[in-house]
């Protein structure tokens, strides 16, 4: 025979009871009536099989056996309790893959949106590789081809950029670049190469450092180190805070997006929230 469930409202009514001793307060504090109060605890001990109190005419007491339940019940009853508000404050966590190149633009929309959705989290994981897709994630950021399903963020538009204090004039010939130390986003400095065929321009790279990343190409760019193509979505922010400037007005589209993919049958229901303030802030 399977167990029978114990009535936890009865067991919420005997709690308050017991507080009390009295029943006309515990029906106040229950918001219910005293008949209620009564026929609640009489299904208590009727689950139980044995009396919980003796009424006397100055009001009730707990019997033996009620006096050594009482314990138990509270502290299961809080900790309950506990654990249902420890839920309530947990932050949901959203599982987000996204590529290193992508930190200059993704993290200060990450911290907007914690700020604004305190309890939704976003858990980032960075990798340098750009083909690979959701794994064991909710969502991913993704470099390269529109994946299908995948959600459109911005096109990868490439400008030279360099630190202010580089340059005294805010704009430069295509010839003073040479007196530079090119930065390069990649070991074959493609993106330099496809920027200067866009100007029809040739251009001597005397000094070249190459990096892995853009991201740390940029971060390069900021400390002064020389000047870099970067993508105009990725520096909005550094140009903004004049950490870097972009001495060119030319761009040039590489034909790479970034994108947003995510789980379609994701048990987080927060995916979506976190889809809509990266796709739309």
């Amino acid at each position: 025979m399977p167990p029978r469930s114990l009535p936890l409202n009865a067991v919420h009514a005997f709690i308050v009871t017991a507080r009390h001793l009295n029943l006309t307060h515990a029906a106040r504090e229950l918001c219910i009536t005293q008949g209620a109060v009564s026929r609640k605890i009489a299904s208590l001990e009727n689950w139980l099989g044995f009396t919980l109190f003796v009424r006397h005419a100055r009001g009730l007491h707990l019997t033996a056996q009620g006096a050594s339940l009482l314990p138990v019940f509270k502290n299961s009853v809080e900790q309950m309790l506990e654990a249902a508000e420890q839920a309530i404050r947990s932050p949901v966590t959203v599982r987000l893959k996204a590529p290193t190149c992508a930190m200059r633009w993704l993290v200060p929309k990450l911290v907007a949106l914690e700020k604004a959705r305190p309890a939704l989290h976003v858990s980032l994981t960075t990798t340098v590789d750009h083909n690979t897709q959701l794994e064991n994630f909710d969502a991913a950021i993704l470099y390269g081809t529109l994946p299908p399903g995948a959600h459109r963020l911005f096109d990868e538009i490439l400008t030279p950029v360099m630190a202010p204090g580089l340059i005294d004039t805010p704009a430069l010939a295509l010839d003073d670049l040479a007196r530079f130390t090119f930065l390069h986003p990649t070991a074959d400095g493609r993106d330099w190469m496809l920027w200067l065929h866009a100007q029809h321009a040739s251009v001597a790279m005397v000094r070249n450092q190459h990096f892995d990343t853009m991201d740390l190409a940029i971060g390069a760019a900021v400390q002064g180190f020389g000047v870099t193509v970067a993508d105009v979505t990725l520096v909005e922010e550094d140009l903004a805070m004049k950490r870097l400037v972009a001495p060119f007005n030319a761009t040039v589209k590489t034909g790479a997006v970034y994108s947003f993919l995510q789980r379609p049958s994701s048990a987080t229901p927060q995916l979506a929230d976190v889809a809509a303030w990266l796709l739309t802030a």
